[in-house]
C-alpha cells in the first residue's frame, strides 16, 4: 500500500471508531446545544449592555457562540483526541510496536487524528449549529468562497490542535503519566482559543498575546473568516506557520524521545 493509501485508511479508521459510538455522540450533541443555550443567552445580556463588543455585533456574537459548539470537539478543545491513546501506549509500552511499524509516528497519529476531526465536525458540531441558526438571529454569509475559506481555516485548526496535543503527548515519555500536562493543555485550549468569550474583547496588551499564541487558530481564526472580520489569506497563513512549526517540533521531540526510549515493564 502507498503511504498515501495507507494515512488515508488510518484517517478513514479513526472516522469509523468515532462513528460507532452512537449514544456517546447523541448525547454530545445534546450537551453543545444545552450549553450553547447556556452561552448564547449570557452573550445577548452581555451585548445588549455593551453593543459592539470586540466588534462584534449581536448577530455576529450569537453565530461565534454556535460555531464554538460545532468546534469545540473537532479541535479537541476540552480533550478527548488521539493524545490520549498515545499517552496511554507509551505508559503501557505498546509505543514501541508502533515505532516498529512501516510508517511515520507522527503521519499515523495524524491521520487518525484528522478522521475523528471530521467525524466530531459532522457528526457532533453540525446539529447544534443548525439548531442555533433555525432559533437564534446569526450573521453568516450568503458566498460559496467565504463558507470555502472558513472550511479551509478548519483544517488548519485542526493541523494546529493536533500538532499542540502531541507534544503533550509525548511529554509521557519524560513524565510517564502524562494526565496533568494533559489537563493544563485543556485549561490553555479553553481559555485562550476563545471558548468562553472572543479573544476580540480581551483588551490591551492580553488580547494581543492571546490572539498571536496557536490556540487562536483553533476557534477565533475561523470564526473571524466566517464573519468576515479578518482577510483569509492572513488567516491561513498565521495558522500555516504554527502548523509548521509546532509539528516540526513534535518531529524534534519525537526524535528525542524514541532515541532513549524505555519500555514500562521490560
Amino acid at each position: 500500500m502507498g503511504s498515501g493509501r495507507l494515512y488515508a485508511a488510518v484517517a478513514a479508521g479513526g472516522l469509523r471508531r468515532y462513528a460507532t459510538y452512537r449514544a456517546a455522540t447523541a448525547a454530545g450533541v445534546f450537551t453543545n446545544t444545552v450549553f450553547g443555550l447556556i452561552l448564547v443567552y449570557t452573550y445577548l445580556a452581555l451585548w445588549d449592555e455593551r453593543p459592539h463588543l470586540g466588534g462584534y455585533d449581536q448577530g455576529q456574537a450569537v453565530t461565534y457562540v454556535w460555531l464554538g459548539q460545532a468546534l469545540l470537539s473537532t479541535m479537541a478543545i476540552g480533550g478527548g483526541g488521539v493524545e490520549n491513546d498515545v499517552i496511554e501506549r507509551i505508559r503501557t509500552g505498546d509505543i514501541a510496536v508502533d515505532l516498529y511499524r512501516p510508517a511515520d509516528l507522527q503521519l499515523w497519529w495524524l491521520a487518525a487524528d484528522l478522521g475523528r476531526a471530521l467525524f466530531q465536525l459532522v457528526g457532533r458540531g453540525l446539529v447544534p449549529f443548525a439548531f442555533g441558526a433555525l432559533c437564534f438571529p446569526v450573521s453568516l454569509p450568503a458566498e460559496a468562497g467565504v463558507w470555502a475559506a472558513f472550511l479551509v481555516a478548519v483544517v488548519l485548526g485542526m493541523l494546529v490542535s493536533f500538532a499542540l496535543r502531541y507534544l503533550v503527548a509525548l511529554s509521557a515519555f519524560w513524565l510517564l503519566d502524562g494526565m496533568g500536562a494533559t489537563q493544563l493543555m485543556w485549561l490553555a485550549g479553553t481559555f485562550c482559543s476563545g471558548m468562553l468569550l472572543p479573544l476580540n474583547v480581551f483588551p490591551g496588551a492580553l488580547g494581543e498575546v492571546v490572539r498571536a499564541l496557536p490556540w487562536s487558530c483553533l476557534l477565533q481564526a475561523p470564526a473571524d473568516v466566517l464573519l468576515g472580520e479578518a482577510e483569509p489569506w492572513g488567516v491561513f497563513a498565521f495558522q500555516a506557520v504554527w502548523a509548521l512549526a509546532l509539528l516540526a517540533a513534535g518531529r524534534l521531540l519525537q526524535a528525542a524521545a524514541t532515541r532513549r526510549v524505555v519500555v514500562q515493564g521490560g
